[in-house]
């Protein structure tokens, strides 16, 4: 053997604990679900989740009374059968977490020199948990993708928030990207189009209307300054121009309207209602706000707003998946991600 056949000596002290090669990792983050459809699971991810003054900003000596004196006694039950409803049996976990877990696992096999972990902004796994597990695991350098098509502070800002939150904890900190919103991405647009082409295709009916229903926002929100009315509108009109739809035949709503306070209007539920009153018989409604589907769309949309339909004269309804599992939303999270670590790898 010769001296340049020999191994090299480790820089390191013969003592120095193991040090995992550095990487780049991938952290994907939605917004979250509870362990099980269950009361109790219910209302552990609901105090997380209405706890977080992202999402209601009411003085705390106002709101947590409300919250833990009747929201959390009241509601937990009720959204369990829900979420009942529409639970993945053969696995055990919610939609969001099954497809959120999906796309990760998509992404990895097209990305490989990378780590890519998933994570929910409330319930599990953690923000925080995920990000020490890569940090534990070589990563040096953090992509967090949101995945938040259009931006809100409710939503998008309230991810940073945890991540900066779990990143200030650490002795030693990776460098951190966040993605930004892609509500105008093209392969985003392209993705919600194919999905929807594959769907409808494969009905029996072809809808006389197709609804945009985004989750809503108080309009207080919007008027603040926050873009997401903005970034709705958005995607809805490059959506309809890929889709060669108009405005009419496919009109904007927003969904989920929680508490008395005024939210964007129009109301997807009335919507719904006067297209049924005006003599539509045949709907779609597609929710680009959401890559996956979860129980706004499966529970909300699919089943209470296919109920509402019929019941104002409706005959034929369809709920467009969301991304969820498509080729197209690999694809997407891709060019997200190789756009945003530019320079890392």
């Amino acid at each position: 053997m010769t001296d340049a056949d020999a191994p090299k000596p480790s820089p390191l002290p013969a003592d120095h604990p193991a040090i995992p090669a550095p990487k780049t990792g991938v952290l994907l983050v939605n917004l979250g679900t509870p362990d099980a459809p269950e009361a109790g699971a219910v209302r552990r991810y609901l105090r997380e989740f209405l706890s977080d003054e992202r999402i209601v900003d009411l003085p705390r000596a106002l709101w947590l009374p409300i919250l833990h004196g009747i929201i959390l006694n009241v509601r937990p039950a009720a959204t369990a059968r829900n979420y009942a409803k529409i639970w993945r049996q053969e696995s055990n976990e919610s939609p969001l977490r099954y497809y959120t877990r999906a796309q990760a696992e998509a992404l990895a096999a097209r990305f490989g020199n990378v780590r890519v972990s998933w994570a929910m902004r409330y319930g599990n796994p953690s923000v925080a948990s995920q990000l020490e597990e890569m940090k534990q695991d070589g990563c040096e350098r953090i992509l967090v993708i949101p995945l938040y098509p259009q931006y809100s502070a409710t939503t998008t800002a309230s991810v940073t928030d945890a991540v900066f939150d779990a990143v200030k904890a650490m002795r030693w900190q990776p460098a951190i990207r966040t993605a930004p919103a892609f509500h105008d991405e093209p392969a985003y647009i392209e993705a919600l189009a194919a999905v929807t082409r594959r769907h409808l295709a494969a009905e029996d009916f072809a809808p006389e209307r197709v609804i945009i229903s985004f989750h809503g926002l108080p309009q207080r929100y919007f008027d603040m300054g926050d873009p997401y009315h903005c970034h709705c509108a958005k995607t809805a009109r490059l959506l309809r121009e890929k889709m060669g739809w108009t405005e009419d035949f496919a009109p904007m709503a927003f969904q989920s309207k929680f508490g008395r306070e005024k939210w964007l209007e129009p109301a997807t539920e009335d919507v719904i209602n006067k297209l049924g009153g005006e003599g539509v018989k045949k709907l779609g409604v597609i929710t680009p706000g959401f890559v996956a589907d979860c129980i706004e769309t499966l529970e909300e949309i699919d089943i209470a707003g296919r109920e509402t339909f019929m019941e104002a004269g409706g005959e034929a309804f369809t709920a467009i998946p969301c991304l969820n599992d498509a080729p197209e939303t690999a694809a997407l999270l891709e060019t997200l991600a190789r756009r945003e670590t530019a320079g890392w790898i």
